[in-house]
Order: C-alpha cells, then structure tokens, then sequence
C-alpha cells in the first residue's frame, strides 16, 4: 500500500507575520551609517523601495541555539504585548536575515556541526548566532489592506563591534537586495522609501551616538481600521506580569 504523506500547510501570506529588521549602524560617534539595500522591482512586498535587511521569522528559529541570548530590557520589552515568548525566534531571525540579505554575520567563532539546512551557511563561516548585540527599539504592524503583512520588531546593533566579518563584503548575500550600501544617516531619507522606514530613521538619528537601549519602545499597531501608538516599557507589576 502507498503512503500518501500529508502535504505541508502552505503559509497564509495575508496573515500577520512576525518579522525581524536589522538597522547595522556604523562609525556612530562620527558620521553614522546605516545599511540599506534595494528591493526587486518585481517583490510582491515594497517593490523598488529601499530598506533596511530583514524579514518574516521562520518556524525553525525559535529552536536554533543562540551563543547568548537578547538581553534585558529589550527582552522583557518584546514580550510586552506578544503571544507568546517571541524573544528566541525574533532574535535568531534577525541574524539570519542580516546573514541571508548582506552576508554579514552577528556571531561568535564557534563549532556547530548540526545546523539546520537554511544556516548551513552561516555555520560554514566558523561562527554561532550571537543575538546579545541587539537593541529592540522599535516596532510596527502592517497597515491593513497590503499584500504582506508584519509585526515587525526593528533592532538596532553596532555593526564596528559586534559584525563579526568585513563590512563592506557583501559577497555571500543573496539576491533579494541590490545596492548594498552604507548611507550616511543625515542622507539615509533622500531615497525611496517605505514610509515607517523614515520613521525608524529619525528615532534612530536622534539616539545613533547613544550606546544603551532606549527607555522605551515606539510601537505602532495598526491592527483595526485605526492605527494607535503606543510606548513598550516592559513595566512588570507586583505579580511578575506584564504590565
């Protein structure tokens, strides 16, 4: 008798997709620079715009084994108003999104002989999946009525400390960004640009010579026909919950 595995349940793409962006910052105490490359012209999501890395996180992530976790506040922060404990998962999907999209690696030198089929090469570099460097300092949902939809939590890291390869090869990226470049800040809003990317640029202009997390989360939800802001503190009240 012939057995018929089941076929896999395809992903929903009008569903809202948790997602992890990479704002690489460089020379911040001089002239700040952030890297950003172009989509396709024939992407589904933001066609031609010019964005920073990043990308939907994947069902593997929150079982890859992190050299050091997103640490606190950030952690806390992004549980707050979270299903579920997405710190894992967001954090090793931000590095493989950096690592996929401009071949630069967020690790540590390390061993690691059983990674799963989409870090194979990642792993082949001699490095683990370091997420410690991350700052949550922003996030934003999807407008209704687009093609994709994100949660999209945005981190920032300090690509002269913690990058772990050149910063300027960007041999090993794949091809879903063209024009890699590192933009000056004060430069980064004369391209074409997504809207909440210009608005992620000015919170990270005002804090990009700063090196601490920020003391809250700009948060913009737009889950209804309305779209509200919010601030994600990660305040945690007398019960040990989220307040």
């Amino acid at each position: 008798m012939t057995v018929v595995e089941p076929a896999t349940k395809p992903v929903d793409k009008s569903q809202i997709r948790n997602a992890a962006t990479v704002i690489a910052l460089r020379d911040r105490a001089s002239n700040p620079k952030v890297l950003m490359g172009q989509r396709g012209s024939k992407a589904v999501f933001m066609p031609n715009k010019v964005v920073f890395p990043g990308g939907a996180v994947d069902a593997g992530d929150a079982d890859i084994p992190l050299a050091a976790p997103i640490p606190d506040p950030c952690a806390t922060r992004l549980r707050e108003s979270a299903e579920g404990d997405l710190v894992t998962a967001l954090g090793a999907a931000a590095i493989r999104e950096l690592w996929e999209e401009t071949g630069l690696v967020l690790g540590q030198k390390g061993s690691w002989t059983d990674a799963p089929a989409d870090w194979e090469t990642f792993a082949a570099t001699g490095h683990v999946p370091d997420a410690s460097a991350l700052q949550f300092v922003f996030r934003a949902i999807t407008p209704p009525g687009r093609p994709r939809r994100f949660d999209a939590r945005f981190f920032l890291v300090d690509a002269d400390v913690h990058v772990a390869t050149d910063l300027d090869d960007f041999s090993a990226a794949c091809d879903e960004l063209s024009a890699l470049q590192w933009i000056p800040l004060e430069e980064a809003r004369s391209f074409d640009l997504p809207f909440i990317t210009e608005v992620v640029l000015a919170e990270v202009q005002q804090r990009a010579q700063d090196p601490e997390p920020p003391a809250s989360v700009p948060f913009f939800a737009n889950t209804g026909s309305n779209s509200a802001f919010h601030r994600l503190r990660g305040l945690v009240d007398m019960d040990g919950r989220l307040d």
